[in-house]
């Protein structure tokens, strides 16, 4: 990916290793296991850090964190491509009639107080529409690389651009209307619901692919294929297959690794809006 000419993000916000709010014992931090299960699993961590309870504060509750070349590059990286999406969503929005707020993207390391709640770096990179903030540790992108078998930076780009979907989501109001109807319904349709929502997330990422490389000519031989692949290494049934050795449909919140593939490429190949509605799709 042709990355280096790219211009920074002002809207990134770095505090690794800065000190934060822990959890009180008894409450936060047993939300805080569960969501790094309910991830393994396939799930959605947003919705457990939703529910997380009241912090104490202590000032030594993060460790101070060296700074090596590759964490630096990594997020100059991670700058570049929030420019990227910036530049991409604000014409699409203003071609709408409508106007973009760039999202504020929170680099941390091991542990972070949101406003959706208390997270660890286990649970890795997730949007917190109460604040408008997408949250990742950069450490992730090592096991993006060696535990899901997805190098590559355009990979890592994917999984910027998808967060930011999410940002897009709530922008649009569509985030809102899906919460509403999920709190009406059952477990396994509130799951439906929230798989069309990721899989809609994976479009928009497409959508950013298609610009950056129609009008900034970004990619480079194999990128489209690295991206594809990731999105295809945290499918829900390989994350389930790979945590519980089978796997339950049913439980789905993010969408199997063939639909994530078909909607990212969808993206990609469309760069269209009107393509990616997830919701009126009769087969996902």
């Amino acid at each position: 990916m042709r990355w280096e000419f790219l211009r920074r993000s002002n809207n990134v916000e770095d505090r690794r290793g800065m000190p934060i709010s822990r959890p009180v014992v008894g409450g936060g931090i047993g939300v805080a296991i569960l969501a790094v299960i309910v991830t393994l699993l396939g799930g959605d961590p947003t919705l457990i850090l939703q529910q997380s309870s009241p912090r104490s504060h202590s000032p030594y509750s993060s460790t101070q964190v060296t700074r090596s070349p590759t964490d630096s590059k990594r997020a100059d990286f991670v700058s570049a491509v929030l420019a990227d999406t910036e530049d991409t969503w604000k014409q699409i929005f203003r071609q709408m009639g409508k106007t973009y707020v760039d999202p504020k993207l929170v680099l941390f390391s091991g542990e972070v107080e949101s406003a959706c709640g208390f997270a660890r770096a286990a649970m890795g990179p997730f949007y917190c529409p109460r604040d408008q903030k997408v949250y990742i540790d950069l450490s992730f992108y090592q096991e993006l690389k060696y535990r899901h078998k997805a190098p590559g930076d355009f990979a890592e780009a994917y999984v910027i651009a998808h967060e930011v979907g999410h940002h897009v989501q709530n922008l649009l109001g569509i985030s809102r209307k899906v919460q509403t109807i999920q709190s009406q319904v059952s477990r396994v349709q509130a799951n439906q619901l929230s798989v069309r929502l990721e899989l809609q997330a994976d479009c928009f990422a497409g959508i950013w692919a298609n610009r950056a490389q129609k009008e900034r000519q970004l990619l480079e031989p194999g990128d489209i294929e690295e991206a594809l692949n990731a999105a295809s290494s945290i499918g829900d049934d390989r994350l389930q297959k790979a945590a519980k050795g089978y796997v339950v449909p049913e439980s789905f919140t993010h969408g199997s690794s063939a639909q994530r593939v078909y909607w990212f490429k969808r993206g990609i190949q469309t760069g269209s809006l009107g393509q990616c509605n997830t919701f009126e799709a009769a087969k996902l």
